[in-house]
C-alpha cells in the first residue's frame, strides 16, 4: 500500500477514513457573543466526524465545515479576566523573553485575539509587535504597549510575509485550521532561513481529551486536534527543527518551540515526550469505548438532579458549556450557566440559550451544585462563592458522573 505524503495527511480534507466520534447538529460556532434566545436557538449547526490519521497521529473533523465558522469583533474568546490564567500568562511571557532574550527585539503574533499575550510579550520586553486577527478590538487594549503594537484585524496569509520577526508566536489558533501543512509551511516560508527566528506554537492537548474523555473539549469549529508526536511531525514535514514540546496549564495546553530547519535537521529523530502514532491510537481506542458510557451518566446524574429539585449550575460560559450541554442534549437541567467575563453577561449559548450571568446572580437563586467547567480554576471560584456567602456542592467535569451521585445523594 502506498503511503500518503504528510502533507495529505494533515489535511481536514484527508477524509475517507472511519471516524471514531460522531457528533450531528452541534452550533457551528462556540463563543460568539448571541444577543437573543432567537438567535441562540435557530444557530447554525455542523457535524463532528473525528478520524484518526495512523500514518502521523493526527486527527481530524472530516466533517468541518469552513463556510459556517465566523471571527469577527462578536468572537469572544479571552480568558484574562481570571486570575489563575493571568498569572500562567505572564509566566509564560516572562519564561519566552528569558529564554530567547527578547528584548528590544521584533515580535509577531499570528491568531492574537484581543492582544493580550502579544502586548504581554512587548510590555514586559520593550519588544515592538505586529498582531493578526479579525477579532481584535483596540478599545480593549488599554496598555502603553499597545502604542508599540501594530493590531492588523485581518487573518494571517502570504500576503503578510514580508513582516519579519525575531520571534513568531501562535497561540490557541492552529486547532481552527483544516489544511495545517499548508499553514505551518506558509509559516515556515515567511520566516526564511534564519536559525535565530523561532516559532512558538500553543494547541490544545489531545491525549489528555482522549485520556480523560473529554468530550466537552470537542467542538466543531476545533476541526485540527494534536498530541506531541503529531505536532512535531507536523513541524519536520514542513521544514523546521523542533527544539522543544511540553504541557502546560494542568497538561491542558501542547507547546511547541521551532526553528528553521535544512536538510536532516528538519527530519531529525523525534523528542522523548513524542509518542507513535500507534501510542496515540491506544488513546483513540479507549476514548472510543468509555465515550458512551460516560454520556450516559452524565444524563442520568442531571436528570436526577433535576426531578429531585436540585439546582445545577455551570460555571464557564464558553466552548467548554457549549459542548457539553448540547452533546448531552441537555437544556432546563441545568439552571444557570455564569462566567466572569462581563461581555459575555446577558448572552446566550448557541444552540440551548442558556443565558450567561454574572456570578453575583447567584445570589438571586442559590445552587445547591455548581459544575466547574474548567478544575484549574477551582481555588477561584471556590473563594468567589464564598464571597457571596454561597456554599454549593462543586463537581468537576472531568470526574466519575456516577461518583459524583454517591456524593451529592450523601451531601443531601
Amino acid at each position: 500500500m502506498a503511503v500518503p505524503p504528510l502533507d495529505s495527511c494533515f489535511s481536514s480534507s484527508a477524509d475517507g477514513k472511519t471516524p471514531f466520534y460522531v457528533v450531528e447538529d452541534v452550533p457551528a460556532n462556540s463563543v460568539l457573543l448571541v444577543r437573543s434566545r432567537v438567535d441562540a436557538l435557530s444557530f447554525p449547526t455542523g457535524t463532528i466526524e473525528l478520524a484518526l490519521c495512523p500514518e502521523t497521529g493526527f486527527i481530524t473533523n472530516q466533517a468541518f465545515d469552513e463556510n459556517l465558522v465566523n471571527y469577527n469583533a462578536e468572537y469572544e474568546e479571552t480568558q484574562g479576566f481570571s486570575g489563575t490564567f493571568s498569572a500562567f500568562h505572564r509566566r509564560l511571557a516572562e519564561d519566552l523573553i528569558d529564554r530567547y532574550d527578547l528584548r528590544g527585539k521584533k515580535v509577531l503574533e499570528i491568531g492574537c485575539g484581543k492582544g493580550e499575550f502579544l502586548t504581554l510579550l512587548c510590555e514586559l520586553g520593550g519588544n515592538d509587535g505586529v498582531g493578526f486577527d479579525p477579532a481584535y478590538r483596540p478599545e480593549r487594549n488599554t496598555s502603553d504597549a499597545a502604542d508599540h503594537i501594530t493590531f492588523i484585524r485581518d487573518f494571517y496569509s502570504e500576503k503578510y510575509a514580508d513582516y519579519t520577526a525575531d520571534f513568531v508566536c501562535c497561540k490557541m489558533t492552529l486547532e481552527h485550521i483544516p489544511n495545517v501543512a499548508d499553514f505551518v509551511g506558509m509559516v515556515r516560508r515567511a520566516v526564511g532561513d534564519n536559525p535565530d527566528t523561532v516559532v512558538f506554537f500553543q494547541v490544545p492537548e489531545v491525549r489528555r481529551v482522549l485520556r480523560d474523555v473529554a468530550f466537552w473539549d470537542v467542538y466543531h469549529e476545533h476541526c485540527s486536534y494534536f498530541s506531541a508526536g503529531s505536532l512535531g511531525r507536523l513541524f519536520r514535514s514542513q521544514g523546521f527543527e523542533v527544539l522543544s514540546l511540553w504541557t502546560d496549564y494542568d497538561d491542558q495546553y501542547l507547546m511547541i518551540e521551532a526553528r528553521p530547519g535544512t536538510g536532516e535537521v528538519a527530519s531529525s529523530a523525534p523528542l522523548a515526550s513524542e509518542e507513535s502514532p500507534e501510542e496515540l491510537a491506544v488513546d483513540v481506542e479507549r476514548f472510543t469505548g468509555e465515550v458512551r458510557q460516560r454520556l450516559g451518566a452524565w444524563r442520568t446524574v442531571l436528570t436526577r438532579c433535576y426531578h429531585e429539585g436540585q439546582h445545577v449550575a455551570l460555571w464557564g460560559g464558553g466552548s467548554k458549556a457549549v459542548a457539553f450541554l448540547t452533546t448531552l442534549g441537555l437544556s432546563e437541567e441545568v439552571g444557570a450557566v455564569v462566567d466572569i467575563n462581563p461581555f459575555k453577561h446577558g448572552t446566550f449559548l448557541p444552540g440551548t440559550a442558556h443565558e450567561v450571568v454574572a456570578p453575583e446572580a447567584l445570589t438571586l437563586d442559590p445552587p445547591d451544585i455548581v459544575i466547574i467547567m474548567n478544575p484549574i480554576y477551582h481555588d477561584e471560584i471556590q473563594v468567589a462563592l464564598q464571597g457571596f456567602g454561597l456554599a454549593p456542592v462543586l463537581w468537576h467535569i472531568d470526574a466519575d458522573p456516577s461518583r459524583l451521585q454517591m456524593r451529592e445523594a450523601e451531601v443531601r
